[in-house]
């Protein structure tokens, strides 16, 4: 290895150790590397591993040299397995779920699972314009030269295409519906046309599209039902248990922790817990034993929203307290999640607290910090 490359591969590990949040394929870049030397199933055209190695990746698993792959994503097998086989046939794939279900996570690791790399990405708003799905020009290049190649700047999907490479389509929901529309020839012909040169990029073998969208979304823009036929539709349920929900709170939170010198999270599993319980509870309209019905809150409570209370939490813990979560941590994130709707949300809180938390003798700290901050 010559100096120059020494120095590049120094670099880019500082890159990466610097980064708030490094994408999936560089976090877990020594998880893809020991599945891909032991994986010796087949692979389709241009995927970094077989599907087989994918669904270990997120889901997690030993490999035959004791390489340890974490898991990604804490839910049904079966709906791993089928959203990795779409992605290796000709429909593009659409995650759906409430917010909070790891649409986003999960898109990302797909994508750096298939193709090493999950940059190539559109975020959909309401103000997405189709150049972000097909492309765009630079003006400087257009007004001097007119329309060419140089001039041309291509979007992630038009990039994926040309690579044969996975794209991603966050909040397709979101995206007014004239714009998502573009991508009913490029999921059905494989083709996007460039009328200004009188060109089409064809996708290549390995090219497929991620996208998602959330159920609360529903009638904000609504797909066509050209545009839905393109899409295999993979629904990511809420975690069916509290030791599910709590076990993926415990891991983000870690993760997250780590990257932000955070305590560690196992001395404050116990508040995890609390607080996965009381999401769970409030979501569901009925406490855990089933003997009392509750009103919802207008939030959704999703699991994400219990990592962001927990991580707070830990924050709190971190550079006011003795880096050990407690319930006083926990209390003003967890509110701020509850109460959406002063109007509505305070008085379903307060009384969730005065029958349910108040009569559970092992949350009496718990219920006097809610109490406080509540105040």
């Amino acid at each position: 290895m010559t100096l120059t490359e020494h120095s590049t591969d120094v670099a880019a590990e500082q890159t990466v150790e610097q980064a708030l949040r490094p994408h999936a394929e560089d976090a877990f870049a020594h998880e893809l590397a020991a599945l891909a030397a032991a994986d010796d199933r087949p692979r389709p055209a241009r995927w970094r591993l077989s599907p087989w190695a994918v669904a270990t990746y997120l889901l997690g698993g030993t490999l035959p040299d004791g390489t340890v792959i974490t898991p990604k994503y804490v839910g049904p097998r079966r709906t791993v397995e089928v959203a990795v086989t779409t992605l290796a046939t000709d429909r593009a794939l659409l995650l759906l779920g409430v917010p909070g279900t790891a649409k986003t996570w999960v898109s990302e690791h797909l994508a750096a699972a298939v193709s090493g790399d999950s940059t190539l990405l559109v975020q959909g708003t309401a103000g997405t314009p189709e150049e972000a799905i097909r492309y765009g020009w630079n003006y400087a290049q257009l007004l001097a030269h007119g329309p060419s190649r140089d001039a041309l700047v291509p979007s992630p999907v038009m990039r994926a295409m040309a690579d044969g490479m996975t794209a991603r389509v966050e909040e397709l929901t979101r995206i007014p519906a004239d714009v998502q529309d573009t991508l009913i020839t490029i999921l059905s012909e494989k083709t996007l046309p460039i009328p200004e040169l009188g060109e089409e990029v064809q996708a290549v073998g390995g090219f497929n599209l991620i996208a998602t969208a959330n159920d609360r979304d529903r009638g904000v823009n609504e797909l066509s039902s050209a545009l839905r036929r393109r899409f295999n539709t993979v629904v990511l349920p809420l975690p069916a248990t509290p030791e599910a929900e709590v076990d993926i709170v415990a891991r983000r939170v870690d993760q997250i922790g780590r990257s932000l010198d955070l305590p560690a999270v196992p001395e404050g599993v116990e508040e995890i817990r609390r607080v996965v319980t009381v999401f769970r509870e409030l979501r569901d309209g009925v406490t855990a034993d089933g003997r009392t019905k509750l009103k919802s809150p207008s939030g959704t409570l999703s699991t994400a929203e219990a990592i962001s209370v927990v991580t707070g939490g830990l924050a709190l813990a971190a550079h006011f307290g003795d880096g050990v979560l407690r319930s006083g941590d926990i209390a003003a994130g967890l509110l701020g999640a509850v109460v959406r709707d002063p109007a509505v949300d305070r008085v379903i809180w307060q009384e969730y607290l005065e029958t349910v938390v108040r009569e559970r003798h092992d949350w009496k700290d718990f219920y006097r910090a809610c109490r406080e901050v509540s105040a």
